[in-house]
């Protein structure tokens, strides 16, 4: 018979999570509770049918003012993974436990980001909600050569490159102190871009990303070969056959050659060498095509479909939910907490 359970404890989880042939370091134990706010409960739901198994992680968050919940998956790319399901799979008694399991536990509504690299995906949560493209990401196909890459490569990116490694020497971080000055530019370039608070993480979150044995982060420095300053930085996350690219931060003094752009490149050139076979550079802000994708473009034209996944479990309750907050005056208007979603969470103001 099919069943549902939840693992909540490390070990379990990670044996879980090995034992998918695809998975990503956002599906990790660690990467959840690294990421977590404090409240938060990062579980694991465990779905067995014969030799066919799935697991789907997911942040449960307490609804202020309800004594209901909601699901969220964390920062990045996330959803389901999958054993021994085909494309024609049917999940119709995945999708019937699996509402009931929500429905127990007081679940109102679930969202979460999909992630391109991960196969079946949609196939699982077919008619679980709704899935939509919310934009574009831009991989670097690692299993073509080095120049065959580069070809992709605009001509003025290539020109910024080269210039860059004329003035600055890239590689690793290795030691407390390089992580902290990579650290400092990425709080800088927040504050630049007047990111919202939600981008400001904390010291212990990036150290302990680095420190972590159950995928391989990696800081990329810039240095300028003159001063020896530290001028620029980078992070990216390797697990299984995916490199990603987390974070970065540059000085604003040095931002004429953008260096970030050697250090992506750089990564590129090392991902290549040990094997790796995508190379996701994310999107643009809520994925748009902003200047942010545009510059990620820049590096080339192998586009993912950027999903996300909406699922209203108890439809009334979702509606009360929303209406009460509207009536509170807490969202600017009808439209602004349709967009949002789940609207009842919508902090836009009038």
């Amino acid at each position: 018979m099919p069943h549902i359970s939840i693992v909540e404890k490390k070990g379990e989880w990670d044996d879980l999570i090995a034992s998918f042939e695809h998975s990503d370091f956002y599906h990790t134990y660690d990467y959840h509770i690294i990421t977590k706010n404090n409240n938060d409960r990062p579980i694991l739901i465990k779905y067995i049918e014969e030799d066919k198994t799935i697991a789907l992680p997911l942040l449960i968050r307490e609804i202020p003012g309800s004594s209901f919940k909601d699901a969220t998956s964390v920062y990045g790319y996330a959803g389901p993974l999958t054993k021994n399901l085909g494309v024609k799979y049917d999940n119709l008694h995945f999708r019937t436990l699996l509402q009931n399991f929500f429905l127990k536990i007081n679940i109102v509504a679930i969202f979460s980001r999909l992630n391109p690299f991960i196969p079946l995906q949609s196939t699982v949560l077919e008619n679980l909600g709704n899935i939509s493209i919310a934009g574009k990401i831009v991989n670097i196909d690692l299993t073509q050569d080095l120049e065959t890459q580069k070809k992709c490569y605009n001509r003025r990116l290539k020109s910024y490159i080269n210039k860059s490694r004329n003035h600055y020497t890239a590689k690793s971080a290795t030691t407390d102190s390089e992580i902290i000055a990579f650290i400092d530019l990425y709080y800088e370039n927040m504050s630049r871009v007047n990111a919202t608070k939600g981008y400001f993480f904390s010291r212990d979150y990036f150290f302990n990303l680095f420190n972590c044995s159950d995928f391989k982060t990696e800081v990329l420095i810039a240095e300028d070969k003159k001063s020896k300053r530290i001028i620029a930085g980078a992070m990216f996350v390797k697990k299984n056959n995916i490199v990603q690219y987390h974070l970065s931060g540059s000085d604003e003094r040095y931002l004429n050659l953008n260096p970030i752009k050697m250090l992506i490149d750089e990564m590129r050139i090392r991902a290549t060498q040990e094997n790796y076979q995508y190379y996701n550079l994310g999107g643009g802000l809520g994925g748009c095509e902003d200047s942010l994708f545009k510059f990620k473009s820049g590096f080339s034209k192998d586009f993912k479909k950027f999903e996300l996944w909406k699922y209203i479990v108890d439809t009334p309750e979702y509606e009360q939910l929303t209406s009460k907050k509207q009536l509170n005056g807490k969202t600017s208007d009808h439209n602004s907490s349709n967009i949002y979603f789940p609207s009842y969470r919508c902090t836009s103001r009038v």
